[in-house]
């Protein structure tokens, strides 16, 4: 017996069709019309666009940060993509200081077994990188794991030099293994926000203001050197700024393998909204921090040229009222990190797609398939096509929606966008041929979301 998902609009990046939709064993077997037969469970698709499910590459649940922990677990923080129309994202990992890849692994494992509810998988984070763990790196893609990701911020923590970054960047592309860059100027930052400190200068406004796009720019430079001269490949994520895009621009137009994603808030937000009322800006804290309206445009273009060929949310959610709360008097202590994963779709649709910005291929294209193709997963998730799992979420286009932090699924207190009204949003996500969510309702038993062994890149 099959599923068909029936009279639908299909939404690949290259085009759109009506089709019905065949799916056997998790997998699309075929597309055409009037494909069902006596037996089958027909999904009627009438009305509605079938879009792939959206993969998100860049998330943190569960994730220990500044004396907390992200408030998301593998439950919840899953549950809210899926509800937005996520079928897939893949998580960080990180490495304990004088412990291994694989006890990080471990770990992470331990912490989505018998939890998730969509797929998923995990990059690497390397923050001790001596002679032991440089050795681990290529045993990494046995293990499912074909990113990792290197800190060039957060001084004393997660950030590791540059010998370390030059040494990690031979080690994986030797391996087939994709780096993952955060690019910020660690050291430099560290000394602004420690003059901003004596200055009395504590409001969450001035993370921002001691993290500028200058020092982006000049990390993203750096990092993009390195690969160079190694003929590596690399990623930058979530680039917020202008100054730093030129450098990837340059860079691509070199021949050089850099790719780069950009995160959903930077389209939405301005340092500005560091500036709200109160300790009301502390909701917007993040690395990098939201840049100008400048920045914003040239985001929007980097999108539609493709410069910029992924845009994920960096979903890294703490609670404002218990969470946030402990960076009051004193913006260092401040977590960072924003939420996002449930609205990003839908709030990408109404301000890419309805906006005019770009159309609703290059939507898919942005959220889905290049994803899979950057990490590992082409020909496997990303698209509608037979052999590719079915991983389906059915589009109302015409349907009217209120964000609010009361009616979304994350264990977060907050909504960047609360109270923003779009047009279009996800009615029903389909995983490897299972419906988990219809209509507003969880479907899926928790813990059916399985691991993602990915390529080698």
């Amino acid at each position: 017996m099959s599923l068909i998902v029936s009279g639908g609009t299909v939404v690949t990046a290259a085009g759109r069709f009506q089709a019905d939709v065949r799916v056997d064993d998790g997998k699309i077997t075929a597309l055409g019309r009037e494909l069902a037969e006596s037996g089958d469970t027909v999904i009627d698709a009438s009305g509605k666009h079938v879009l792939p499910g959206g993969i998100d590459v860049h998330t943190h649940l569960s994730m220990p940060s500044m004396g907390t922990v992200t408030c998301d677990d593998y439950y919840t923080g899953q549950v809210a993509a899926a509800m937005g129309g996520t079928t897939s994202h893949i998580d960080f990992c990180i490495q304990s200081k004088g412990s291994t890849l694989r006890a990080a692994l471990d770990t992470w494992h331990g912490r989505a077994r018998g939890q998730a509810v969509i797929d998923y998988g995990f990059h690497v984070a390397v923050t001790d990188p001596g002679p032991d763990t440089l050795d681990e790196i290529s045993t990494l893609p046995e293990q499912g794991v074909t990113s990792i990701k290197l800190f060039l911020a957060y001084k004393d923590t997660l950030q590791i030099d540059d010998m370390a970054m030059f040494r990690c960047l031979e080690r994986a592309r030797d391996a087939g293994i994709l780096t993952l860059v955060h690019a910020e100027n660690g050291d430099a930052i560290e000394v602004l926000m420690a003059q901003a400190v004596a200055r009395g200068e504590l409001a969450p406004k001035y993370h921002a203001l001691t993290r500028p796009p200058e020092l982006e720019a000049e990390a993203t430079g750096r990092a993009i050197a390195l690969a160079e001269v190694l003929g590596a490949p690399l990623y930058i994520v979530h680039l917020s700024c202008r100054p730093a895009l030129v450098r990837v621009r340059e860079a691509q137009a070199r021949g050089a393998r850099i790719l780069a994603e950009t995160c959903t808030q930077y389209f939405f937000f301005t340092k500005h909204d560091l500036d709200r009322p109160g300790f009301e800006g502390a909701k917007w804290v993040c690395s990098p921090p939201p840049r100008e309206i400048e920045d914003q445009a040239a985001l929007w273009a980097a999108v539609r040229d493709g410069s910029l060929s992924v845009i994920s949310t960096d979903h890294c959610p703490f609670r404002f009222d218990t969470q946030k709360s402990l960076g009051v008097g004193n913006f260092t202590l401040i977590p960072n990190g924003v939420p996002g994963i449930e609205e990003r779709l839908m709030v990408l649709h109404q301000a890419g797609v309805r906006g005019g910005k770009f159309d609703l291929e290059r939507f898919v294209a942005l959220t889905a398939t290049n994803p899979a193709r950057s990490f590992g997963l082409e020909g496997v998730k990303g698209s509608i096509a037979p052999g590719f799992d079915a991983d389906l979420v059915l589009w109302d286009l015409d349907r009217a929606h209120t964000i609010r932090a009361e009616t979304n699924h994350s264990a977060i207190d907050y909504s960047l966008y609360e109270g923003m009204q779009v047009v279009g949003m996800p009615v029903t996500t389909i995983i490897r041929g299972r419906v988990v969510v219809d209509e507003g309702r969880l479907i899926a038993e928790r813990g059916s979301g399985q691991f993602l062994h990915r390529q080698r890149i």
